[in-house]
């Protein structure tokens, strides 16, 4: 069964989560169990994670990329990626802002709200 565009941007955010945890990033090959679009996008990530921290770090004001948790830094540099691969702006933040519904925010909307503005602020950035 073919995974929605969605079900695969959950999967590479746990990925990117598991692997910021165990402060291990790893390259995925082609063989491997991901579909290509997965493997694509946590490979960029992985390969260009200083660029994209850089991207967040100046695109963040007053906060520091270490004080995001690990979901929703996950999340960002997934957006990131995703940003600076070319996708369309508007998808890009929208996906990520149902994302951070349901993982990360606690019902008040404060992460929605942040991460909706980092997101722009990254994609002005590039």
């Amino acid at each position: 069964m073919e995974l929605t565009k969605r079900e695969e941007r959950i999967m590479i955010m746990e990925k990117l989560y598991s692997y910021d945890i165990n402060n291990e990033f790893i390259i995925l090959n082609p063989d491997d169990d991901y579909s290509l679009y997965v493997t694509e996008v946590i490979n960029y990530v992985c390969v260009n994670l200083v660029q994209i921290d850089e991207l967040i770090r100046k695109s963040l004001t007053n906060y520091r990329l270490s004080r995001l948790s690990y979901v929703d830094r996950a999340i960002v540099r997934l957006a990131t990626a995703e940003l600076l691969r070319g996708l369309d702006k508007h998808i890009v933040i929208n996906e990520a802002l149902e994302i951070v519904k349901v993982y990360s925010d606690k019902g008040d909307g404060a992460s929605v709200r942040f991460i909706n503005k980092l997101l722009d602020t990254v994609s002005k950035n590039i």
